[in-house]
């Protein structure tokens, strides 16, 4: 059985990172700024996995986005995931190439399903992560894309099933509700998946400190829990956070360093 895991989420808008509540965007500075004044590079010390998500709401620049994660992951040895508008598959195997684990696809996965299916042919099904965004709570929760801005369909129980037939290595469950409000995470949202549904499952959005991720981690259908709460987590934040999870009795896994963020600077290729 996989160890429990603690990923820190980044977002990226344009020329700087970013701040969400339910997906309402703010500021927060430059990879500058965040390098200096976040001292980035020790938060491998407390986290299994790094996401940085493209969440720009205007034309999307692939060279800006890729500089900035050089620039805040270097000398951060944990395994990466990197998405953000993926629309084809060169796309996605640019994100790969350039040193990412995995990549995150969200609109896509309801607008093109086959793109998942032409990256599983060549980078493999644990390479993609399906995120899916959700508003609202049980039987009047809604599947949102488009940056939580359109509703992908009326039966969000039903479009959770049909995804659960598609090639994906995990999925990334998020509530927009709970996003950066810091409330705990909405676990009723786990009750739109089938019972059978036998992919890991990273639940995001609503953690404020570290008994919102123990909370998360305690169901059994979670082998994950994300937090993009960048303000909540300034300082040792994540390192007390951590802390607390294990202090609740939670195994949260040891992770090794990974090669994958030094990767970006030497442009390490995947094979066709």
């Amino acid at each position: 059985m996989r160890s429990p895991r603690l990923i820190f989420t980044l977002l990226f808008d344009g020329s700087s990172f970013m701040m969400s509540r339910n997906f309402r965007l703010q500021r927060v500075g430059d990879s500058e700024w965040l390098t200096s004044n976040y001292r980035f590079a020790s938060v491998s010390e407390s986290i299994d996995e790094l996401v940085i998500l493209d969440v720009s709401r205007g034309v999307r620049d692939r060279a800006a986005f890729l500089d900035a994660v050089r620039k805040v992951s270097r000398g951060c040895f944990v395994p990466l995931s990197l998405g953000g508008g993926i629309t084809d598959p060169e796309d996605a195997l640019l994100l790969l190439r350039s040193g990412a684990d995995k990549v995150i696809i969200n609109t896509a996965v309801w607008t093109n399903p086959g793109l998942l299916e032409q990256i599983a042919s060549v980078a493999g099904e644990q390479a993609i992560v399906a995120s899916v965004d959700v508003r609202g709570v049980g039987g009047s929760s809604e599947v949102m894309m488009e940056n939580g801005s359109m509703p992908v369909g009326n039966d969000a129980s039903q479009l959770l099933r049909e995804l659960g037939r598609l090639p994906f290595g995990e999925l990334m469950l998020t509530s927009i509700d709970r996003d950066g409000t810091g409330m705990g995470l909405d676990l009723g949202s786990l009750d739109l998946l089938d019972p059978q549904f036998n992919h890991p499952v990273i639940l995001s959005g609503g953690v404020g400190k570290g008994e919102h991720i123990a909370a998360g981690l305690a169901d059994p259908r979670v082998t994950a829990v994300a937090t993009a709460n960048l303000l909540n987590f300034v300082g040792d934040g994540l390192a007390r956070a951590r802390e607390d999870v294990r202090s609740l009795g939670h195994d949260i896994c040891t992770h090794m360093p990974a090669q994958s963020i030094s990767r970006l600077d030497a442009g390490a290729e995947i094979d066709p």
